[in-house]
């Protein structure tokens, strides 16, 4: 199966600035974590919606499988340099941000917290939470700058920023923190036209949730299988909150697998 690009997806349509041809106006979107998963799904869903692609993660050949002719941007969210480095090439290339999708995460392994090193927890924390800031700080300062000025940042939460799974403090941590930064950057981001929202998303398809269809622990100690959802429904919800004009915004949406145990979890 041939890799999608941009030109196969869509032709652009909308948006900020204007195409090297002066004919086009491009939206310019930038997915962290875009090589595989949700990130993936997500760049091919904003390409077929118009959007123009840069592509951020830690490896080349995964981001060119997900959109051969998007600007791909190999760096590590958790490093501050990488991450100034991809930003500037992005403002070289295209002189503009209207959307970053802050999707870049991990997991820790899910054992008891007197077993995790401290070395498992500060990687989760650098790529979850830290990362986030990192990018989200980047496009800020670039979205305060361009004209016309301002942008969308979306940050990927979790159910986790809700309700945690047993032996999840890791993750559940930097989830609920991943909340305190949206909502920080949709207060900040009033003065610059900048809005910020963020979605929380429940056991959707991909190989982090392979456990799910296998059997998890859930809070009773019981194994349970979970059902889980397409990973593509996650990426419309995503196209929707990145489709309204910046005097909208979707502040926190929840997009899960409808019979997962999260309502009544515990």
């Amino acid at each position: 199966m041939s890799t999608p690009t941009l030109a196969s997806l869509a032709a652009p349509r909308g948006g900020a600035s204007e195409a090297s041809d002066g004919r086009a106006p491009l939206r310019i979107a930038l997915v962290t974590g875009a090589g595989s998963g949700i990130g993936r799904a997500v760049a091919r869903a904003l390409a077929a919606d118009g959007w123009t692609l840069a592509l951020m993660g830690r490896r080349e050949a995964p981001l060119r499988e997900t959109l051969a002719d998007a600007l791909v941007l190999a760096a590590d969210v958790a490093h501050e340099a990488q991450v100034d480095a991809a930003f500037a090439r992005l403002r070289e290339r295209f002189g503009r941000l209207d959307l970053l999708f802050n999707n870049a995460g991990i997991s820790a392994p899910p054992v008891p917290i007197d077993e995790l090193t401290p070395g498992q927890w500060r990687a989760v924390v650098d790529t979850n939470l830290t990362g986030s800031f990192l990018c989200a700080r980047a496009a800020f300062a670039l979205m305060k700058a361009q004209a016309p000025r301002g942008g969308r940042i979306i940050n990927n939460g979790s159910i986790s920023a809700h309700t945690p799974r047993p032996f999840s403090a890791p993750y559940t941590s930097t989830k609920h923190a991943v909340t305190g930064l949206t909502k920080a950057l949709s207060l900040d981001g009033r003065a610059f036209d900048i809005a910020a929202g963020q979605i929380d998303i429940g056991n959707a398809a991909t190989d982090m949730t392979l456990r799910m269809r296998q059997g998890i622990l859930q809070a009773n100690g019981e194994v349970a299988v979970e059902p889980t959802m397409a990973v593509e429904d996650v990426a419309r919800a995503v196209v929707y909150m990145a489709s309204l004009p910046l005097s909208a915004n979707v502040q926190t949406m929840t997009v899960m697998a409808r019979d997962m145990p999260f309502v009544g979890r515990g």
